[in-house]
């Protein structure tokens, strides 16, 4: 396949994948609830946080924590009292538990009352979005925390490629026009982020010759972004909604 016809190819894949219908059966499903900014990229953080495993299990988890916070997010974020924390205390997603969900809240509370809020701190410049992403795990857990709620956030300065993180950025900075990424952050270019990378995304990248590297860390993630970069320079974690589709639903 040339790379003309690569991106063709990858690009009908887009069209198809990338359209409301995605909604569905896709956590991004959880912010897409609410209108208010801070509410939107609150609830999509914590979803995009517990995004692993079985699809239709997150979704519920998610909407579990929405309804755990009075499915008010920012407001609960910001004037939670101990006796609300106590109600999160029987959550439960794989491994991220009521302690870390509490530990989140925390760390979300000093992100909006120290350093202007979400956006505000992903919007610093850095070497590299990937950068950013080591930078703001950093501010999240300067607040007293447990450490076993470290793991929740990945560092790519580690070697993690950072998947859910990387979703999370794609949802709320990238402009579709389709409806489906939501794009409420306006002050960072989508040329900058970087492809969720996963098994499935993984596997079809390596069949489609976008992706040598045998491992799914940071690295991998440098090679793919360097290579999506050249089949759309403004654009290119667009083909995640190719790769994914291709991987889960056509098993590519």
């Amino acid at each position: 396949m040339t790379k003309q016809e690569l991106k063709d190819f990858l690009d009908e894949k887009v069209d198809l994948y990338n359209n409301p219908k995605f909604i569905e059966s896709d956590p991004i499903q959880i912010p897409h609830l609410y209108s208010l900014k801070e509410d939107i990229e609150i609830a999509g953080f914590l979803a995009a946080t517990i995004a692993w495993g079985n699809r239709k299990m997150i979704i519920n988890n998610a909407q579990k924590m929405m309804n755990l916070m009075g499915n008010s997010p920012y407001d609960f974020i910001m004037s939670h009292s101990n006796e609300n924390l106590e109600s999160l205390e029987k959550f439960v997603h794989r491994t991220f538990n009521g302690q870390d969900f509490i530990g989140f809240t925390k760390g979300l509370q000093h992100i909006y009352k120290n350093h202007n809020g979400l956006e505000a701190v992903f919007a610093k410049e850095h070497t590299t979005m990937q950068h950013t992403i080591s930078n703001f795990k950093k501010l999240f857990f300067e607040v007293p925390h447990l450490e076993r709620t470290e793991k929740h956030i990945s560092d790519p300065m580690n070697g993690s490629a950072a998947k859910r993180i990387n979703m999370y950025l794609r949802w709320m900075i990238r402009n579709d026009n389709k409806g489906v990424d939501l794009g409420i952050w306006k002050n960072t270019s989508s040329a900058l982020l970087s492809c969720p990378l996963d098994v499935h995304s993984g596997n079809v990248a390596r069949k489609l010759g976008l992706l040598t590297r045998k491992q799914n860390d940071a690295k991998a993630v440098a090679e793919l972004d360097a290579n999506l970069l050249i089949l759309d320079k403004n654009d290119p974690v667009k083909y995640d909604f190719a790769l994914f589709g291709l991987g889960v639903f056509e098993g590519f």
